[in-house]
């Protein structure tokens, strides 16, 4: 595959996947998430699916950005790439991500998400409306980099 056609791909990857969350998103947060509704996780099965449908898209989305895309989209602009740190930086530079803190503080919530899941609606409910409030920055971050990775021209 070349390297344009992995970029087109990866691409059409994130928008897909952005869509995917932001439909799961619509559905989970129809009503808020309040801890008394996390609490009702282990007994209603349908909010428990889309919960953990939101929280899979919600870091398969970052994971493909951050660790896919972002990576090849800055060697095919001849940019440096490395640690994910410095090329989250490049990201902000180039305006695809707002800040590299605000990223980090959202990476951080799928694993709050994750390791909270079970044990205090408390937290559980507070870091799923934290991860719903970034759904729209994790779109955008997906857009602005599928719409640089889809022009041909890389200058």
């Amino acid at each position: 595959m070349t390297a344009s056609a992995k970029l087109r791909f990866l691409a059409d990857t994130v928008l897909a996947e952005a869509e995917h969350l932001q439909t799961t998103d619509g559905r989970l947060f129809a009503l808020p998430m309040t801890p008394e509704r996390a609490a009702g996780l282990r007994s209603d099965i349908d909010l428990s699916e889309r919960t953990d449908a939101f929280v899979a898209r919600f870091g398969r989305l970052q994971d493909t950005l951050a660790d896919k895309l972002l990576p090849a989209l800055l060697d095919w602009l001849s940019e440096p790439v490395g640690p994910a740190i410095d090329n989250l930086n490049r990201a902000e530079r180039l305006g695809w991500i707002g800040s590299v803190e605000t990223w980090t503080e959202v990476r951080r919530l799928r694993n709050r998400m994750i390791h909270e899941y079970v044990r205090d609606p408390v937290e559980l409910a507070s870091a799923l409306m934290a991860a719903h409030a970034a759904v729209p920055l994790l779109a955008d971050a997906a857009a602005a980099m599928a719409r640089r990775a889809i022009t041909p021209e890389r200058g």
